[in-house]
């Protein structure tokens, strides 16, 4: 079966996204998560003859959607590069930058890339297949300690120790390579009506950890500050509060720490003024369609 934007990845909020992007003739646009090209595609379809766009994915899957038209370019790179490539390309500041931080359905119903409890398969995560480690080198070599840190930084798991407690006394007997092995291990902690929630909290965490996501989030978000013309877009969709909070932080503060900088007057000193105050989320009938969006977010700022 030929795949399609739809299979790979409904594109979340597409039409506020979008929007959002305030996309005007003879403008420079970049989409840093390509994925099925469903949200490229709608920026192509509003753009005039004169604008380019540029789609960054590090997963060779997404290759099979890049789109054939002389104003679109494919990146093949993980976001944190933004800066380097738009450097590459001669690009010296752009008008929008979109970022859907979700993780395609395609990855979730593909048993081989190890990022959905619901079957078995390599305990692999990887968004890059090509390099990095995977999540089973973390579950089978970090020290208890390391391997607690991620389960509660990264899926604020309260039983991150007693987790991370029980993988090292398996891993000492037989290495978890697998997704059944695995469940198998830590399915007892967890009493079946939040089971599967909590399995999701776990699998989140440690493919946060197999990718780099925050430290690569956080590299985007600054360069994509200094990448932006005034009066430029940054738009961002988020799924988890880690994510959004670092996404808020940059929009309101300038940095993803929050640290707010005053002038003399008491005025809070950011690149950015906010575009929407409140958050927008999917209507009920997106959710409907498109369960995974349930937990989507967007925020809008424009560069001063």
């Amino acid at each position: 079966m030929e795949q399609t934007e739809q299979t790979y990845h409904i594109p979340v909020l597409l039409h506020e996204s979008i929007e959002g992007m305030h996309i005007h003739p003879g403008g420079i646009y970049v989409d840093v998560t390509f994925g099925g090209g469903g949200h490229s595609k709608e920026i192509l379809r509003q753009m005039d003859s004169n604008s380019k766009l540029f789609s960054f994915d590090q997963d060779p899957d997404a290759e099979k959607n890049i789109v054939n038209d002389p104003r679109f370019t494919f990146v093949r790179s993980n976001f944190r590069y933004l800066h380097n490539f738009l450097r590459y390309y001669g690009v010296e500041k752009v008008d929008a930058i979109l970022a859907d931080l979700g993780v395609s359905s395609h990855h979730f119903d593909d048993s081989e890339r190890g990022f959905s409890f619901r079957f078995d398969g390599k305990l692999d995560m990887r968004m890059n297949k090509r390099a990095g480690i995977t999540a089973a080198d973390i579950v089978n070599t970090y020290e208890e300690e390391r391997l607690a840190n991620v389960f509660y930084l990264y899926g604020e798991l309260k039983n991150s120790r007693k987790l991370a407690s029980v993988l090292v006394k398996a891993r000492s007997t037989k290495p978890v390579k697998t997704i059944g092995e695995f469940i198998d291990l830590i399915k007892p902690l967890y009493g079946k009506e939040r089971e599967k929630k909590e399995l999701a909290k776990v699998f989140q965490a440690l493919r946060i950890e197999v990718n780099q996501e925050m430290e690569a989030l956080k590299e985007m978000l600054y360069a994509a500050t200094e990448a932006l013309k005034p009066g430029g877009r940054l738009v961002v969709i988020t799924y988890h509060s880690l994510e959004d909070r670092m996404v808020k932080n940059i929009m309101k503060t300038g940095n993803v720490e929050g640290k707010a900088e005053q002038d003399f007057f008491g005025n809070i000193q950011t690149p950015f003024k906010l575009i929407n105050n409140k958050v927008i989320t999917p209507c009920d009938d997106e959710v409907q369609r498109n369960p995974r969006s349930r937990s989507a977010k967007l925020r809008i700022a424009e560069k001063k």
